[in-house]
């Protein structure tokens, strides 16, 4: 939301805002733009009928003060996609989908964009490299790319975001169930790609990996009339520790590795392809490419040791990550830990989906919150129903003083070391701690 404020004031766009908190780097971003609100929390004395529109952020909530009265004075309320889409509608919209590697194929394809000097707009889920926001909005770029989360638009708006952004070319990367609050069932989940794939024009393109059986499934229903590209693993070997893609008998070295990001980059170098870049110009931009914040991101490392974090928290996305980082680096014994930290992961009734997801790592380690749990008016749930559902030997953690002081304390020659989290282990900074186990 933060971002989208700051891209509507560069339009000229006069822009206040309101949240009950404003943690860094949001707050740093919003004063240096001059749009950082004096004071925290909800004004309704605020919302008057000279107002243009209110841009509703999906945290809010349904009886806030603020929205309750603009809906009292009939502004017109749009969610984040809603706004998104009135911005675009007149663009080719690239819309990125898939329960895993959204952040990472968006941030892809604006990295080569940008190396080929094609003028985009865009909005994406991480700061990248070379980029000052995360949502551009201008009315010169003839493009938009998208990173399209299938989470609910608003709290008044209970439509997925994806659906919402109208899709010229889409992108389906993986399905595996998430979000259990919204979609109770695989099935539901499941159809909200369907519903994403159908509204794909009939002179649109729909490219999907063709790797996914769910996603095959989807792509390939009867509803989908529009143009449908499938890819694949793209034949790698390593040199030197790194990657290596060969096109026309030239090797191109990458920063990225993991089968996942192979894939992601095989989506990614299709979607530039429908946007003009050739196949060698965009492994040449992608040589460059480091990879999104915090999505299989080297935080540090010296002659034995590498230090990585990852934004996975669900299921498939550990299996896939502790894998990646175990087959690039099979000499190291790999220490991956994960928490616990969304709604789905902490539900007891999702617990069983993790059944040996970090199997990979030679040490595991799972962390959360008890108190996170009541915030989120959960069941508690026991550090034995974590161990049962994990399976093999894992050892978990309800102190984060206490993680981090073990994972210090270890013995680190020839060892990785792996944090998985959609947040940060209440309070770990990832690049202390990297250097308080790099210089003991």
């Amino acid at each position: 939301m933060h971002n989208l404020a700051i891209a509507m004031s560069r339009q000229g766009i006069q822009i206040t805002g309101s949240d009950d908190e404003i943690r860094e780097p949001s707050k740093s971003r919003l004063e240096k733009e001059g749009i950082l609100p004096k004071n925290w929390g909800w004004f309704p004395e605020k919302i008057h009928a000279k107002l243009d529109a209110v841009v509703l952020g999906m945290h809010a909530r349904a009886d806030n003060p603020e929205l309750l009265k603009a809906r009292e004075l009939n502004i017109k309320i749009y969610s984040y996609p809603e706004y998104i889409y009135e911005q675009s509608k007149n663009k080719l919209r690239v819309v990125i989908g898939g329960s895993h590697g959204k952040t990472s194929i968006t941030s892809m394809i604006l990295h080569v964009l940008k190396n080929q000097g094609i003028n985009c707009d865009y909005m994406v889920g991480a700061q990248l490299e070379g980029f000052d926001t995360m949502v551009k909005l201008t009315a010169e770029a003839q493009i938009i790319i998208l990173e399209g989360d299938e989470y609910l638009s608003s709290p008044i708006d209970r439509r997925p975001k994806f659906h919402l952004y109208q899709a010229d070319i889409g992108l389906i990367s993986g399905i595996a169930w998430d979000h259990i609050n919204v979609f109770p069932t695989f099935e539901n989940y499941v159809e909200q790609f369907k519903i994403f794939a159908e509204k794909i024009p009939q002179n649109g393109t729909l490219i999907y990996c063709g790797e996914d059986e769910e996603v095959v499934n989807v792509s390939t229903s009867t509803g989908v009339h529009c143009t449908k590209e499938a890819y694949q693993m793209p034949p790698i070997h390593i040199m030197h520790g790194k990657n290596m893609v060969t096109f026309h008998n030239q090797d191109f070295p990458l920063h990225i590795f993991g089968e996942h990001n192979m894939l992601n980059m095989e989506g990614a170098g299709k979607v530039c392809m429908k946007l003009g870049v050739s196949r060698e110009n965009f492994l040449q931009a992608m040589t460059s490419f480091k990879g999104a914040s915090g999505r299989l991101e080297l935080v540090d490392e010296k002659a034995s040791v590498s230090i990585y974090r990852d934004f996975a928290h669900s299921p498939s996305k550990l299996k896939a990550t502790t894998a990646a980082v175990k087959k690039q680096f099979p000499e190291r014994e790999l220490v991956a830990c994960m928490e616990l930290h969304t709604f789905s992961s902490l539900n007891e009734n999702f617990l069983n989906e993790y059944q040996h997801s970090m199997q990979q790592a030679d040490t595991a380690m799972v962390y959360y919150n008890p108190q996170t749990i009541a915030h989120k008016k959960l069941n508690p749930i026991s550090e034995e129903q974590v161990l049962k559902a994990f399976g093999g030997n894992i050892k978990v953690y309800t102190d984060s003083a206490k993680l981090a002081s073990d994972l210090q304390n270890m013995q680190w020659d020839h060892k990785n070391l792996l944090l998985m989290s959609s947040g940060n282990f209440d309070g770990i900074d990832a690049k202390k701690l990297a250097e308080k186990i790099l210089n003991p």
